[in-house]
């Protein structure tokens, strides 16, 4: 079929907050042509490095909310006390071009997704123990105790949803989850 007359696939990367999913998906864009990232946006702060139209979409609750009220969300979500979403518009346009466009969403988000996009295919990235994910939290230094203890509570709801997902990986060694990660999505290129 001539490419340009192909719809793109849509893709959906989701697991625990700490994961690793952002540096999953980064190195995945870099290594595959014709897959692009779909911005999210969300109502939290922008932490030290992050830029607005690039890492996310940083808006007011006022303006999230307009956008969810006009049915602009493919997906949206509060997670963690914060609200995130994916624009539906962003992710049509890419898929009505021919390419394929990867997510990086939370579990919830990505149910909302399967419901409205039955189509996509949902990768959840796992840790390897709770352990190791509080490490990594730890390792950031961007969240307080609190905020720690709702995220780890949180990922252990998620990872027993995980069965709902197309495939699961685990980041345990980033080189092998981001070739894990590059050859299920080459898969379903084919």
């Amino acid at each position: 079929m001539d490419k340009s007359r192909r719809k793109g696939r849509l893709f959906v990367l989701a697991g625990p907050s700490g994961v690793g999913k952002g540096t999953v998906r980064a190195k995945a864009l870099s290594n595959m042509e014709d897959l692009t990232y779909s911005v999210s946006c969300t109502t939290r702060q922008p932490r030290e490095g992050e830029r607005d139209g690039v890492d996310y979409c940083f808006l007011t609750m006022q303006e999230f909310e307009e956008r969810i009220a006009g049915g602009f969300f493919l997906e949206h979500a509060v997670v963690h006390g914060n609200r995130y979403g994916t624009l539906l518009k962003d992710v049509e346009r890419e898929t009505e071009a021919g390419r394929d466009v990867l997510l990086e969403i939370d579990v919830q988000g990505a149910r909302q997704v399967r419901e409205l996009m039955p189509e996509s295919v949902l990768i959840f990235v796992a840790p390897p123990s709770l352990e190791a994910l509080e490490k990594r939290l730890r390792l950031r230094k961007t969240e307080s105790e609190e905020k720690i203890a709702l995220r780890l509570k949180n990922a252990k709801i998620e990872m027993e949803l995980s069965s709902e997902f197309d495939r699961v990986i685990t980041n345990d060694e980033l080189e092998q989850t981001c070739k894990e990660l590059h050859d299920i999505l080459l898969s379903y290129r084919k």
